[in-house]
């Protein structure tokens, strides 16, 4: 069953100053009868560090040509994220596979708490005061999935008004 985003804005990268980070690289084997091939598998995560972000994948046989590729790969598939004064707008569970992500906004201040593959995602959205954890599988590939889950899942006040219907100030005075 495929989930259903609500404020997904797909975004063209034309234009935009975007910054790549490579969140993981693996050499894998492929056994053939005429003995093993080896090549690599690159994970990117691209973003303009202002609620734009996007993730990406390449295999190649030299880790060159895989981390072009992911890059690639990642400029294909940006989204915007809705951001609150350097934060997020709400708590947020996220889960891919064997991976679950738990995001919590912060204060002013606090910086990115966050790990590995979920801390190069939040400084490629722009994202400067967050809680995050991860659990479960420390899979790379599959973390970056569930956070980008996560973060797809983020709604703000003017979209939650707009789907309602209703002005601004009545999504926060509703008495």
């Amino acid at each position: 069953m495929a989930k259903k985003y609500f404020n997904i804005q797909k975004v063209k990268p034309l234009g935009l100053e975007l910054v790549d980070k490579l969140v993981g690289i693996q050499r894998v084997t492929k056994v053939t009868k005429g003995g093993r091939t080896f090549s690599f598998s690159a994970i990117v995560v691209v973003g303009n560090e202002n609620g734009v972000v996007g993730h990406g994948m390449g295999k190649a046989q030299e880790v060159v040509s895989a981390i072009t590729k992911a890059t690639e790969d990642a400029k294909k598939n940006l989204f915007t994220i809705p951001l609150v004064n350097g934060t997020i707008p709400h708590e947020q569970v996220g889960k891919y596979s064997g991976s679950h992500v738990f995001m919590r906004p912060a204060s002013q201040g606090t910086g990115v708490i966050a790990g590995g593959a979920m801390r190069a995602i939040m400084e490629s959205v722009g994202i400067k005061d967050i809680l995050a954890k991860s659990k479960g599988s420390s899979n790379p590939h599959n973390v970056v999935k569930a956070t980008m889950d996560a973060l797809l899942q983020l709604r703000d006040a003017k979209f939650i008004a707009k789907q309602r219907g209703i002005t601004l100030s009545k999504v926060f005075n509703s008495k």
